[in-house]
């Protein structure tokens, strides 16, 4: 039998029996729209939790830490032997003291900190407003301040463009050179506030890491970002930082644990949608079944002219595989017609009640022809018992069959 006899044969239901056909594509469409769905919410959350991180440098970065009983501390010269190490590119340490801000007139408690451009780069940190200090030209942001929106909070600052311009003054609590309380020390500039960070775990202030050192004694370092050249050797520079004492923390390997737990709650949801394509597989099979016995006369009259065991087997899993192909078509229009619908409403109420847009469903392209062609595979399986029983029938008992 010809290929496009086949095809021909294989769509003929759509003219015979246009409702039953069309109802059981509905049917492979909602159990397949239940997976797409589901398995979409747990995409769209994923990409919700991760977005936030930048990519490139940030998952190149370690995050050191001095330990707990401090028997180690970050200064300029163990940072500099971070450098010395075998595959490490740039270091940005991070120095942080408590302090009293004066803003718009208003003064609050905030950690004043110190950092270069770079930092920002290595840690993935963004801003909302304004902008963050320049690598080009850091010089031009001596007499420049970053707050982070925990800090805006703290003043109650809604608009952080209406930060942007403002001058601030900070008095800092600087440790004594003999242990004692902390000494508090007025700094003798007022700083231009530039840009506000996305940083919403504590208030706090960022200025050039060489402007605070001009005017504080800077004897240890909060922490600092180590970039390595290739991220197939964070493991062995971890390695070498912890054996100096350090604690060491990467972005990359939270990003693996977090993919590794989305994808058993995309697996979970899929199980559930699964349970909704299994029924629509099996009201499948039993109409693949039924119209077996409805065309048991014809399959005779065929088998006469000449057709094969072979070619009726074959019409009969054309068919199926049709009609799973076009009820994973079906079922990639619900999912995505549902996702794209939450998707506005809660734009809509974000935007009007002046939070962030997101997106509770993500569809990647790889997951839509995946469940397509899961989605013919699911017919073929539904239709090789009807094609395998119609191809054994004997011409003879198929022509006298009522």
């Amino acid at each position: 039998m010809r290929v496009s006899d086949i095809a021909k044969l294989s769509t003929r239901m759509f003219k015979t029996n246009p409702a039953r056909t069309w109802l059981t594509i509905l049917g492979m469409g909602v159990g397949t729209g239940a997976v797409v769905t589901l398995v979409g919410l747990g995409f769209g959350l994923q990409n919700i939790i991760l977005e936030q991180i930048v990519l490139g440098d940030t998952l190149r970065s370690l995050n050191i830490t001095p330990p707990p009983a401090r028997s180690v501390t970050l200064n300029p010269k163990t940072v500099q032997g971070f450098l010395e190490i075998e595959r490490v590119q740039d270091a940005a340490p991070l120095a942080s003291f408590a302090a009293l801000i004066t803003f718009d007139g208003l003064t609050g408690n905030t950690f004043l900190q110190g950092a270069n451009p770079n930092y920002f780069r290595f840690t993935g940190s963004k801003e909302i407003a304004g902008r963050l200090f320049s690598e080009e030209d850091p010089e031009a942001d001596r007499g420049s301040v970053i707050l982070t929106s925990a800090m805006l909070k703290l003043f109650e600052v809604e608009d952080p463009e209406s930060a942007l311009g403002k001058q601030v003054s900070f008095r800092v609590f600087v440790p004594s050179s003999d242990g004692g309380e902390a000494v508090e020390m007025e700094l003798k500039k007022r700083y231009t506030v530039v840009g506000i960070s996305s940083e919403e775990s504590r208030p706090g202030a960022m200025l050039l890491l060489d402007e605070l050192a001009s005017q504080i004694v800077i004897e240890e370092y909060e922490r600092v970002q180590v970039l390595v050249d290739n991220a197939e050797f964070l493991d062995p520079v971890t390695e070498a930082i912890v054996a100096q004492g350090f604690g060491v923390t990467a972005l990359s390997k939270t990003v693996e644990q977090a993919k590794k737990i989305f994808q058993g709650i995309q697996a979970v949801l899929a199980v559930f949608g699964g349970i909704a394509l299994v029924v629509s597989a099996i009201g499948m099979f039993n109409t693949m079944t039924v119209t077996l016995l409805e065309r048991t006369g014809e399959i005779g009259i065929m088998r006469t002219l000449g057709a094969s065991s072979k070619d009726i087997k074959i019409l009969f899993i054309s068919e199926a595989v049709v009609v799973g192909f076009l009820g994973g078509v079906v079922g990639i229009g619900i999912g995505v017609g549902i996702g794209f619908t939450v998707n506005t409403m809660v734009n809509i109420a974000a935007s009007n009640f002046g939070g962030k847009s997101v997106a509770l469903f993500a569809y990647p392209m790889v997951f839509i022809l995946f469940i397509a062609g899961f989605s013919a595979v699911v017919g073929f399986l539904t239709g090789v018992f009807p094609a395998t029983r119609a191809a054994a029938l004997n011409p003879l008992d198929a022509m006298r069959y009522k």
